[in-house]
């Protein structure tokens, strides 16, 4: 028996994966000195194609492990949650595969029956080795762009010819030759209608960079633009809304004094861009100037969080609860205009004061000092900011846990909504011993043993490196008395 027919021998998918490693692990090692040019470049054709056919394999395997939530069985709230932190692959190559996935393998539907790959022609190439993820990405892209009133018939044809001419071509090739296939099916945009419109609506701000600069990507239905152009031929005028300028006129052309904004436009030097972006920035704090300050919530205000010294140096990188990084230096200029609620801390310790109350809901004062503690979602490895998180009790309020400080931490709605005391929930302590003293710590529920608690880093970047929590001990246990008089003693 050859090699070959050994391996067919193997149906165990699990055998299989571990068969596939090993052979990784020994082509690792591989000598290749000795191989002439055409073996190497052979070797690279076939190491390429079984690449291929294991972004294949992966999208079964994925499909399987969505279509039975085993990623709750690891903790985890999703397919792509388990992608990002669970395999330690990031937000963009998760995203990637699981739209491979969804393109490619055989996912059941609420009914559970299997249904057919909806690219069944790029499914095809991909277990043939000749396309990879990246070719089924721009197919799935170029897809998503055909307008909906394109029949059912005409879609097949175009899936089936990008797939074709992908066996040929790479991923950018593909996403050139889908702008063709595009012009071709509707070459001026009639078919396009509202449906279409509504599906690729969207505004998204991008991460902040190296220079907490942000790009900003999306879709404006022609709503959206007309009332957006509108709002800036009037608030981004030449001399309007001008940070540099203190006698620039504020807020809309059309209430400003015509003499001052003429002389405010003869000193105005900045772009098109520039005085578009001051305009958006000064629609904003009128819209905030305006809002009542009611309510327990933290997202609809300004909130920052900077540690005393990097307040007294003037030096530093202070945090809102929207995520956004605010460079210190002008952090003074923004409290001024803005007058936001300011949470300064200890930089040696990173612990808040205790401010505990006894009804369900967490008041303003704790969100504050939640803020200040946890920053974000304190989940492991979500990096959904304050913003967007709710004061979770630890214990749970049904089972008696008070609203106190040190019995709150951040959570988003979905870590929220996961704890529990099934296998595939999860749990959460206050660590109170180690370098992780004072943060919230979670650990999934797994069957048949205890997994190590952990400690999201996401939103505390500058502490690392950082050893694991250490357990805390049954709640009756008696250290937990002595760390809640050494907070009140605080």
């Amino acid at each position: 028996m050859d090699l070959t027919q050994a391996i067919a021998e193997v149906k165990d998918p699990a055998e299989l994966a571990s068969l596939a490693s090993a052979v990784a692990a020994q082509l690792a090692g591989a000598v290749f000195a000795a191989s002439t040019e055409g073996q190497l470049l052979e070797a690279a054709e076939v190491l390429e194609r079984a690449n291929r056919r294991f972004d294949g394999a992966n999208s079964a395997l994925l499909a399987e492990i969505s279509d039975r939530g085993a990623y709750r069985k690891a903790g985890f709230l999703s397919v792509h949650a388990f992608l990002a932190g669970g395999l330690r692959l990031g937000d963009g190559e998760a995203r990637r595969r699981r739209i491979a996935t969804e393109g490619i393998a055989r996912l059941s539907n609420l009914q559970g029956e299997t249904l057919a790959p909806v690219f069944p022609a790029t499914a095809e190439a991909v277990a043939d080795g000749a396309i990879g993820a990246d070719h089924v990405v721009e197919i799935d892209a170029v897809m998503r762009k055909i307008p909906a009133a394109v029949d059912g018939a005409t879609r097949a044809g175009a899936e089936a010819q990008l797939a074709e001419v992908a066996r040929d071509l790479t991923p950018a090739g593909v996403r050139a030759a889908g702008f063709r296939l595009l012009a071709h099916l509707d070459p001026e945009g009639a078919l396009t209608d509202e449906r279409d419109r509504q599906r690729l609506r969207g505004f998204g701000l991008g991460g902040q960079d190296q220079r907490l600069m942000s790009k900003v990507r999306g879709y404006l239905t022609p709503q959206l633009r007309a009332r957006l152009e509108v709002t800036l031929e009037s608030w981004a005028k030449p001399g309007m809304n001008n940070p540099a300028d203190p006698a620039s006129p504020r807020g809309a052309a059309e209430a400003a004094d015509p003499a001052t904004l003429a002389a405010a436009a003869e000193r105005d030097d900045r772009s098109i861009g520039q005085r578009q972006h001051d305009a958006l920035l000064a629609l904003l704090e009128a819209e905030q100037a305006l809002r009542p300050g009611v309510g327990r919530a933290l997202s609809s205000e300004l909130v920052i969080t900077v540690t005393d010294r990097e307040l007294a140096e003037q030096a530093g990188v202070a945090l809102t609860a929207t995520g956004t990084r605010v460079p210190v230096g002008e952090l003074v200029e923004l409290a001024a205009d803005a007058t936001p609620h300011l949470a300064v801390f200890s930089h040696a310790t990173g612990q808040p004061l205790y401010l505990g109350r006894g009804s369900r809901l967490a008041n303003k004062p704790q969100r504050l000092m939640l803020f200040a503690r946890d920053r974000g979602c304190t989940a492991h490895h979500c990096n959904a900011p304050f913003a967007r998180t709710e004061a979770h009790h630890f214990p749970d309020w049904a089972d008696g846990g008070p609203t106190d400080v040190d019995h709150l931490g951040a959570a988003c709605g979905r870590h929220n909504r996961s704890v529990g005391k099934n296998v595939g929930e999860w749990e959460t302590q206050l660590v109170i011993d180690g370098p992780a003293r004072g943060r919230v710590a979670w650990r999934p529920r797994t069957p048949g043993r205890r997994a190590a608690w952990r400690v999201n880093q996401t939103h505390h970047a500058e502490l690392l490196p950082i050893q694991g929590p250490h357990a805390p001990p049954e709640p009756e246990d008696s250290r937990i008395e002595a760390h809640l008089e050494h907070l009140l003693g605080a």
